[in-house]
This record gives structure tokens, sequence and C-alpha cells, in this order.
């Protein structure tokens, strides 16, 4: 058995498409269907239930492409422990992040990559927690910062970062009063807010509830910054992440406000897998951000 079988096996679980998985991997599509067949021949188990094209894994696929995942993470996870031990850290470290956290995770990179010059970073900022959650299990992703509640944490390290509240932002042409705002007056002004399903929105949805109030968007969308552009034209208000605003000014011309609801907080977390030895590069990122203080978080 190869880790180059194992690679191109990885690839097509993934691609779900022989040509796909062959441009991943670099490789003519005979090639790595040939590799694949080799494998199987060598396990002495169906992986691929093959037609005119691809139709999927066999059920003993679907359970061995784990361990396929697992073995290539700790190859990786090897050789960057020993490339450490000879000059420091180096390779990529690849973070999934909540929108919420889109902006704040600056605030752990950027230590990070003082401290380590050589580690390139990659951020996937628009994913929901259960995915970065799946993706970490899957070897997809080193580490996250998700939210916490309301999601199945089993056999993760969890490194808690801070309490996210959700703030109303408003045109101040829009709100002019200073005064205190409730929630039948939120539902009044024109919103726009995170797509359904969003953690986020589903957090607006439930404060909303909460206080008999049913809010109905003129804008949806999945990006925070979207959001943010669209209350800056003064036409819409939204309620966001107050953690945005981490290294970030609120739009020209608002102005900020708290509501009420025990909905619109929750804690945010850094997670990684919990497995020993940690990959070098997940662990160096877990002691950066425990070593940054509280409000920086």
């Amino acid at each position: 058995m190869l880790f180059r079988q194992l690679e191109y096996f990885v690839a097509l679980a993934r691609e779900r498409h022989f040509a796909r998985a062959a441009a991943a991997c670099y490789v003519s599509q005979p090639a790595l269907s040939e590799a694949i067949r080799k494998l199987e021949r060598e396990l002495k188990v169906p992986l691929v239930v093959r037609g005119s094209s691809f139709q999927g894994l066999t059920p003993e696929g679907e359970r061995l492409v784990i361990w396929a995942r697992r073995i290539l993470a700790d190859r990786d996870a090897l050789e960057d422990e020993v490339t450490a031990m000879r000059v420091g850290l180096t390779g990529e470290l690849r973070l999934g992040v909540v929108p919420a956290a889109a902006t704040r995770v600056a605030l752990l990179v950027d230590p990070f990559c003082t401290e380590h010059p050589l580690v390139h970073v990659r951020v996937d900022a628009g994913l929901r927690s259960a995915d970065i959650v799946d993706r970490i299990r899957r070897f997809e992703l080193d580490a996250g910062l998700v939210y916490t509640d309301g999601i199945d944490l089993t056999g993760l390290e969890i490194t808690e970062l801070y309490e996210e509240r959700h703030v109303l932002v408003v045109s101040a042409a829009l709100l002019p009063d200073h005064g205190p705002i409730g929630w039948t007056d939120v539902a009044a002004l024109p919103m726009c807010l995170l797509h359904k399903g969003m953690r986020g929105r589903d957090r607006v949805d439930e404060a909303a509830r909460e206080h008999d109030v049913a809010i109905v968007p003129r804008l949806e969308t999945d990006s925070v910054a979207t959001l943010l552009a669209a209350v800056e034209t003064g036409r819409f208000a939204s309620i966001v992440p107050a953690g945005w605003f981490a290294v970030t000014r609120p739009p020209r011309g608002t102005r900020v406000l708290e509501l009420d609801g025990a909905a619109l907080r929750a804690p945010v977390a850094l997670v990684r897998g919990a497995g020993e030895p940690a990959p070098v590069l997940a662990r160096a990122f877990e002691t950066t951000a425990r070593a940054v203080p509280p409000d920086r978080r």
C-alpha cells in the first residue's frame, strides 16, 4: 500500500468524480483509476461503486476512507514535526471560521504569523460551525473558530475564547432618536439579515420570538460584510456580531445599539482534533490563542 494510492482514494471520495479527482492529484484519469484498483486488490475489498461514471463509495469504502484520511494526516503531521525540529514551523495552517469571527480571527493570526514567519495560513471564513467540526474530523482543516452551543464537540480539544454578542447597526437617518430601542422598533426598520439556517440569523429570530416579534428582512445574504455595506447606504438596518468591530469600524453615519435577548449572546471557541500527538501547527496556533489577552480575543 502506497501513500499515493490513499491520496487518490481520498481525492475521489472528496470530488465524487474521477476526472476532477485526477486533476486535483495532477495525474491522468487512467492512472488514478488503476491506482485505486490496485488498492482494492491489496485490501481485498471493493472501495468504489463503478458504472459509466462514479456512483459512490461502497460501504467498505465509506469506512476505509476515514482511515485513509487519518493515515495521510498523521504522515503530514510527522513531516511537519520533523521539519519543525530542524528549521522551525513551516507548512500551511488551515483554519475554518464562522462569519461572526471573520475579522476577530486576525487578532489570533497576527501574533501567530509573527512568531512563525515560515508558516502559510489559509482561512475559510464563511463556514458554519457544524461544517468546520466535520472538516476537522475529516482532517481537511487543522482548527476552527466556532460557536460551541448546540453542536457536538466530542473528540475535539476546546479553547474558550470569548462570548459573542449581537448588536443593532442602523443609520442615524433611519433611527435618529438616542433613547432606548425595543424589538417592536427593530421590526419596523428595513432590515437586512443573514440567510435562515446560519447561526447568526437563527439567534436573531430566536431573540425576536422571545419578545413576540417577527422580523421579515428585505435583504438576505451569507456575508456580514454585505450586511454592513447595505447599512452604510442608509437604507437598511441589521443585527450583526459585535466582534466584527474588533479590528474594523462600524459603517459611517450609523449607531450601534445593544438589544435585549439572551439568544444574542453565545460562546466562541477554538477547536482542533484531540488526538495525541497533536499536529504541530494546530498545537502551535492553540498555544498562541491561549497567550492572547482575553480583551484581545
